[in-house]
């Protein structure tokens, strides 16, 4: 949301660069934007460590993690083959998920062939989600960085343009972030409501004719996202 202000205030400074209240305005809502990106590292790290205890087969899921072994890599982009159950094109970070998982280099991950087909989550999804989620969160703390080191070096921001223009394209990325983050969440879970105890397909309440309230609602929304934007 301190992106999304923000962006909203440099895209202004852009069209009328002396605005006083953008200005200010940009000066309250840039810096809870930074600070929540670099806080979001330590709120990730705990997040992560959780799953990797609790749910083995979505963290195996989120980082296309096939075979159970030691020392584990972080795999980058990748997209997994569930046919044949490898991660192709991905660059692999000797390691790097045993430590991150775990805080041990040599830690033991267990991978997406320990576990049935029939209990594993949608895993391209799943990863692809997890990868957009990461890649819009470092952007933003790479964008946090380039704010400290112009206040370090004594740079007015409203006055510094090209870096309005990338705070403006940054500003949507925290809801992005959000709504990949989410996609993790539900699909990563899958095909589990309670894990191990409840699924899906056993949980789903049948509910016939419910077209109507779905495009009623669905219109009702676009109309008042339409009204919002103008």
């Amino acid at each position: 949301v301190g992106f999304a202000v923000a962006g909203i205030h440099a895209a202004m400074l852009l069209r009328k660069p002396n605005a006083v209240f953008h200005r200010r305005a940009l000066g309250l809502a840039l810096p809870v934007g930074c600070v929540a990106a670099c806080l979001q590292l330590v709120s990730g790290d705990i997040a992560a460590k959780q799953v990797a205890e609790n749910q083995p087969i979505k963290l195996a899921a989120m980082e296309g993690h096939w075979e159970t072994e030691r020392g584990a890599p972080l795999r980058v982009l990748g997209w997994p083959d569930e046919a044949d159950e490898v991660t192709r094109w991905s660059i692999d970070l000797p390691k790097g998920l045993s430590f991150l998982a775990f805080g041990d280099f040599d830690a033991e991950v267990r991978g997406l062939k320990e576990f049935p087909r029939e209990e594993r989550p949608p895993v391209a999804v799943v990863h692809v989600a997890f990868q957009v989620m990461v890649m819009c969160g470092t952007a933003m703390l790479g964008v946090a960085a380039l704010a400290g080191w112009l206040k370090i070096r004594r740079r007015v921001l409203a006055e510094v343009r090209w870096f309005l223009k990338m705070v403006v394209v940054a500003s949507p990325l925290g809801f992005i972030a959000i709504e990949a983050g989410w996609v993790v969440t539900e699909v990563g879970r899958q095909p589990w409501v309670v894990q191990d105890i409840l699924r899906t397909a056993d949980a789903v309440t049948p509910m016939p004719h419910l077209a109507v309230p779905f495009v009623t609602f669905s219109l009702l929304y676009l109309v008042l996202g339409v009204t919002v934007v103008v």
